[in-house]
């Protein structure tokens, strides 16, 4: 794959050969980030489940103390009294069987989706459009619920969920480069905390295989997922 001079010479300032620790790779996500636009940092886990058996599959939310840097657009499935509660909460898009039907025709216009249970058994019909974008309400993750006050501002208060894909790599995003060092580092390790509470019972041996911190359209480095995130 051609790179581009400035995805080059990024990669020059890294050493493919060695972990570096999560201040270290914070620093050079940031360093190596666009010089043109705020970036986004993320990072990637490699576990050592296999997602093929339902007891090995890795999956949760957690809150970033800081947020993700990006105000996420949440629709919500709900009628009557809670979709005027998620509407108060914040809601971006807020409706029932008109808007199953939006959804079902394509619309996409949203990054986090809410439903009240009794509208589950509709919703269930859009797992088609929403479950490659990994969208799909589901309670374990409280976006089903009839709580939708408390699902719609924890989303929108840096409310994330994760779940490993097919082939056992977990990605997700840890904020901006214009957070800094420290918010980084606090958002990192709440996250690493949520994922190693989430290790499956069936999954033996090492579970993190693998780590990487990365800025957007930048190269990864080589994270040591044992050492302390501190600064």
């Amino acid at each position: 794959m051609k790179r581009s001079k400035a995805y080059r010479d990024s990669e020059q300032l890294i050493d493919k050969s060695q972990l570096y620790s999560p201040i270290e790779a914070v620093r050079l996500a940031q360093k190596t980030s666009s010089k043109k636009a705020d970036s986004t940092i993320d990072v990637v886990f490699k576990l050592g489940v296999d997602p093929r058996h339902a007891d090995q599959m890795v999956r949760s939310t957690v809150i970033l103390p800081h947020g993700t840097g990006k105000t996420s657009r949440v629709l919500v499935f709900a009628n009557g009294d809670k979709a005027d509660a998620a509407r108060e909460a914040g809601a971006d898009i807020v409706g029932g069987d008109e808007l199953i039907e939006e959804v079902q025709n394509g619309r996409q216009d949203f990054d986090a989706v809410v439903a009240t249970p009794d509208l589950m058994g509709k919703v269930g019909r859009l797992g088609r459009v929403l479950g490659p974008r990994g969208l799909m309400p589901n309670p374990k993750t409280g976006t089903v619920t009839m709580d939708v006050t408390k699902a719609v501002s924890d989303i929108k208060g840096g409310k994330i969920e994760f779940r490993v894909d097919k082939h056992a790599n977990l990605h997700t995003v840890l904020g901006k480069a214009s957070f800094g060092d420290q918010k980084l580092l606090e958002n990192y390790q709440t996250l690493l905390d949520e994922v190693l509470r989430s290790k499956p019972s069936a999954s033996k041996g090492k579970y993190i295989l693998k780590a990487a911190i990365s800025a957007t359209n930048g190269p990864g480095i080589p994270l040591d997922a044992t050492a302390k995130a501190e600064a």
